[in-house]
């Protein structure tokens, strides 16, 4: 589905409550929460997000989809525990996140659920069905541990190994990742316009927060890029093939990141590593920068970081043990 397509199907989803009297969105709500109905509150939390939310109709899919599925996973608590929706009581919240973090969930990852709950209840409040803000106490417990070792990097090795056995379209998707240091989204979102090998950037026009840049290609990326041009660009010899469901004027055919991750995952497991998603190999590139020109700033940039600290944040372990390793060659 083009980004076009997806916002006017966002917008036309929105309006089936916007368009609502308060009085009929309000009675949709309050029926929603009190049979639990998990689709229908799903469309009210997407609704209020594509209308209230920070980025309104321009949130990406990535989000709709993840807080669509958090909403489902509270929807379902709240049936097992026969929370009310409408008056949840003073413990409910804190119960959820405790019952996440008791089935092996990661702060991280349950801070995310919590998010997507609580956007639930933004949405209640905008329809007018319940003042409840059961999550604005709650807590989840930091995790001490720096993600760049919760969520290492894949090594080089491991790189070299995938490449191998990847296809065509995978080993330009990795390349993307681990070399450029691009988020699957954006690299999913890349157009041949957006790709010029002869000056070695990547012209990036929506990253994350629709912050664009411009990335610089390494040499092994820019040789990549023109085999992968030659082979599926518009007139080459594989691009009426048949098989694509995205634009001629997108590079890739994958058409969302479940398709990719299913094509690139299959690499993995033919070379024998464990595939640990798209991002692990964005901080290989990091990691692969940052040891090189020692500039956390520079960093940022490259990887689209809305601010230094969030790099300095990711890798500051990465730093420091890299200062020991000096030191003791001394």
């Amino acid at each position: 589905m083009t980004l076009d397509r997806y916002q006017g199907n966002l917008l036309t989803q929105t309006r089936q409550w916007t368009n609502l009297h308060d009085d009929e969105l309000r009675r949709r709500a309050v029926q929603a929460a009190g049979d639990k109905d998990m689709d229908a509150l799903v469309s009210l939390t997407t609704a209020f997000l594509a209308h209230q939310g920070g980025s309104g109709v321009l949130t990406s899919p990535r989000t709709v989809e993840a807080y669509a599925l958090g909403t489902r996973q509270f929807v379902a608590y709240a049936q097992g525990q026969a929370v009310n929706l409408l008056r949840p009581g003073r413990h409910d919240a804190q119960g959820y996140i405790n019952a996440l973090l008791a089935a092996g969930r990661r702060p991280a990852g349950v801070q995310l659920k919590v998010a997507a709950a609580s956007c639930l209840y933004r949405a209640l409040r905008w329809a007018g069905a319940t003042e409840a803000d059961p999550f604005r106490d709650a807590r989840v417990p930091r995790d001490p541990t720096p993600g760049i070792v919760k969520r290492p990097p894949y090594s080089e090795d491991e790189l070299a190994d995938v490449l191998e056995q990847a296809d065509v379209h995978a080993r330009f998707l990795l390349f993307l990742t681990a070399h450029a240091g691009l988020r699957i989204s954006e690299a999913l979102g890349l157009e041949w316009a957006d790709l010029d090998e002869a000056a070695r950037r990547i012209q990036v026009r929506s990253g994350k927060g629709r912050r664009g840049r411009v990335v610089a290609m390494s040499s092994s990326l820019a040789r990549a890029t023109r085999h992968y041009r030659g082979l599926y660009a518009p007139g080459g010899p594989d691009h009426t093939d048949g098989k694509r469901t995205t634009p001629p004027t997108r590079v890739f055919r994958y058409a969302d990141m479940m398709t990719a991750r299913y094509h690139v995952e299959k690499a993995f497991k033919a070379a024998g590593v464990k595939f640990r998603g798209f991002h692990p190999g964005r901080k290989y590139a990091g990691t692969r920068l940052l040891r090189q020109i020692k500039d956390f700033g520079r960093v940022a940039a490259h990887l689209g970081h809305s601010s230094v600290d969030t790099t300095r944040k990711g890798y500051a372990q990465l730093a420091a043990d890299d200062l020991k390793d000096d030191l003791a060659g001394w």
